[in-house]
């Protein structure tokens, strides 16, 4: 019976004994050195780590290396197990975080120095001795560049940023973990906000870093896509974690929910580095909870200092328009008078010419020729006041409407914002009324509790002191009782007796004292 292995074209072989049958572990043995032989170098290697293991005791990393079909995701073609020692690990996992910004973790493509080993019990394994951390930030550069050109294939990639933030988004939902400090510092921020706006946030629990945290976060955004017409936006902000914890949101799944949201999504995740995937597919990306709560706000005072403007702006063009219109009427003004008075100076200089060449009209001629001009006169100074009394019933019209409607509109604004402020008080009482009922019923249920552990506690306090009266020595000598003591002990068996001995024997009140004459054994059979 023969065993036979192959390494870099050398063929080695070595001849089982069929005289005796081999133990496993003679055979393990020989199996190790004949490995040992054949592979006695170091080798680089490439594989994927589905799992990664640090033994608290010892301080040992223990990982299981796998390798994939290429351009499968799941079908495994080989796997075999790696441990990086207590003496070389801490080096190695420290400087492979600094270079790439994540720890030796699940899912990670490495390339490492190794070499073989086969233990008669454990069986095959590599030791690693190096770790190159080049290798897999290409690789992680190369995922998230696949990720990327996927999303834009597929149309994916400015999709949300087509959907309409609103100049006033106050409705929001948060996806966020509650106890995470980046939550507490955006909802305090825009509680204490300087300007006095009112926001309703709704929060979505969910992991934001981690193995768990592209699932949770889905989920959380299928439950806000459910209820959409209640918020104006979507912020999923982190804050709080490690920077090597954000590899989830580089990962195609998340980054494609995110994009077909029916709501904008802003993103304050806190990334130092680079911009994750999410947040390039996102409507609005932000560095961390307090910019997103920043720009909130920002927005928010920004539509309040354009309402403001165009208020300025529509007064200032009323107040133009009428000072325009009152120039106008004024040339216009000008121009009748001026027009009436060269006029009556031509009707005037005619009258004095025919008043010279036909001095000897009669002087009903002239007095009718007067009378005509004064009507002319009246005629024209009535349409010169008619046109400026239109022009001036014109001008108060068209600024009335401009009034009107710049204070419908600043009025709608500020029943809008009363509203919002009115719903967001409403809640807080309704909220604080809930907690206060929830608190008296506890301290009610307390008290209860404590009378009733008080009760129970002094009842058997009364039970005990009442055994404890019963066994009292005083009270059984008051039944009748005695007590018999020997060379001041307590007298229990005839072994403690011998004939002459003396005998005190305690009464309720007094004692005697005997002296023993006879014993006499119990009769077995009384």
């Amino acid at each position: 019976m023969g065993l036979r292995f192959q390494s870099h074209q050398e063929e080695i072989s070595f001849t089982v004994s069929t005289n005796r049958p081999l133990t496993l572990f003679e055979f393990n043995h020989r199996l190790r050195e004949e490995i040992e032989n054949a592979l006695p170098h170091r080798y680089w290697i490439t594989a994927e780590i589905s799992e990664a293991r640090v033994h608290h005791g010892s301080g040992h990393c223990y990982l299981t290396l796998t390798d994939k079909e290429a351009g499968s995701r799941s079908t495994l073609i080989a796997q075999a197990r790696g441990t990086i020692w207590k003496r070389q690990y801490q080096e190695i996992a420290r400087y492979f975080e600094e270079q790439t910004g994540h720890p030796l973790k699940n899912g990670l493509k490495i390339l490492f120095n190794a070499s073989p080993r086969f233990h008669e019990l454990y069986g095959f394994s590599l030791d690693i001795y190096d770790i190159d951390p080049t290798y897999t930030i290409g690789d992680l550069a190369r995922q998230r560049q696949e990720t990327i050109t996927r999303l834009q294939k597929e149309e994916l990639y400015d999709l949300n940023r087509k959907q309409v933030l609103p100049e006033v988004p106050q409705r929001l939902a948060v996806i966020s973990s509650p106890t995470a400090a980046g939550y507490q510092d955006f909802v305090s921020q825009l509680e204490k906000n300087p300007f006095g706006y009112a926001f309703r946030l709704a929060l979505f629990e969910a992991s934001v870093q981690g193995t768990e945290a592209v699932p949770s976060i889905k989920a959380a955004l299928h439950r806000v896509s459910l209820q959409q017409q209640a918020f104006d936006a979507v912020v999923i902000i982190r804050g709080g974690g490690s920077q090597t914890d954000l590899l989830c949101f580089d990962q195609y799944e998340l980054a494609a929910t995110v994009a077909q949201m029916p709501l904008p999504v802003l993103t304050g995740i806190g990334h130092e580095r680079d911009e994750s995937v999410t947040d390039l597919v996102a409507h609005t990306p932000l560095k961390t909870p307090t910019a997103v709560a920043a720009f909130l706000i920002d927005r928010l005072n920004a539509f309040e200092a354009r309402l403001e403007e165009q208020f300025l702006q529509v007064k200032d063009i009323a107040t133009a328009l009428a000072v325009a219109q009152e120039r106008r009427i004024a040339q216009l003004t000008g121009q009748i008078q001026q027009r009436t008075s060269r006029f009556l100076q031509a009707r005037q200089y005619q009258l004095e010419c025919q008043t010279r060449t036909l001095s000897d009209k009669p002087q009903k001629y002239l007095t009718e020729v007067q009378r005509h001009v004064m009507c002319e006169e009246l005629r024209l100074t009535h349409s010169v006041q008619k046109l400026l009394s239109a022009k001036e019933g014109k001008q108060q019209q068209y600024t009335q409407h401009l009034e009107n409607h710049s204070q419908k509109k600043l009025d709608a604004g500020k029943r809008s914002l009363t509203h919002l402020e009115h719903c967001v008080q409403l809640a807080a009482e309704q909220k604080l009324q809930k907690a206060q009922i929830n608190f008296q019923k506890n301290q009610q249920r307390l008290i209860y509790g404590a009378k009733d552990y008080v009760q129970v506690k002094g009842h058997q306090l009364q039970l005990l002191e009442m055994d404890i009266r019963s066994h009292d020595p005083e009270i059984m000598l008051m039944r009748g009782y005695t007590l018999t003591y020997v060379n001041g002990k307590l007298l229990k068996s005839l072994d403690q007796l011998k004939v002459g001995a003396e005998l005190q024997t305690r009464l309720l009140a007094g004692s005697v004292t005997s002296t023993v004459k006879k014993l006499k054994e119990p009769d077995l059979f009384d």
